[in-house]
């Protein structure tokens, strides 16, 4: 079975740091782009960060650059979205997806409900003090 689990969520100050993990299994998540989005409550669904099959192709939304960076670990099949220096503004549900394409962009985040992506169940995070 296909699946995709994020954990790491939780209660944070400002400028705090998390690791969110996104756990796949049924599948080879080396062999397809994974994405991270945030969905804020009243807010629109956000791409945050995806990273290609090849580890030098990342993408991250300008609102996080420098501070988010995110990685896999092939070996235990996970993607991890390293969060530091934390503002209250990424309070959100963060979901990890894996696409059905290997490369990744804007372009391929925004256009991601256009394909058979997989999707996790989500993990809050609450930055606040």
């Amino acid at each position: 079975q296909v699946q995709l689990v994020e954990s790491g969520g939780g209660l944070v100050q400002p400028g705090g740091s998390l690791r969110l993990s996104c756990a796949a299994s049924g599948f080879r998540s080396d062999y397809f782009s994974i994405s991270w989005f945030r969905q804020a409550p009243g807010k629109e669904r956000e791409g945050v960060s995806c990273i290609g099959t090849s580890d030098d192709m990342t993408y991250y939304v300008d609102s996080v650059k420098g501070r988010f960076t995110i990685s896999r670990d092939n070996a235990k099949n996970m993607v991890y979205l390293q969060m530091n220096s934390l503002k209250p503004e990424d309070t959100a549900v963060y979901y990890c997806a894996a696409d059905t394409l290997n490369w990744c962009s804007a372009y391929i985040m925004a256009t991601i409900d256009s394909r058979r992506a997989k999707w996790g169940q989500g993990t809050q995070v609450t930055v606040s003090s």
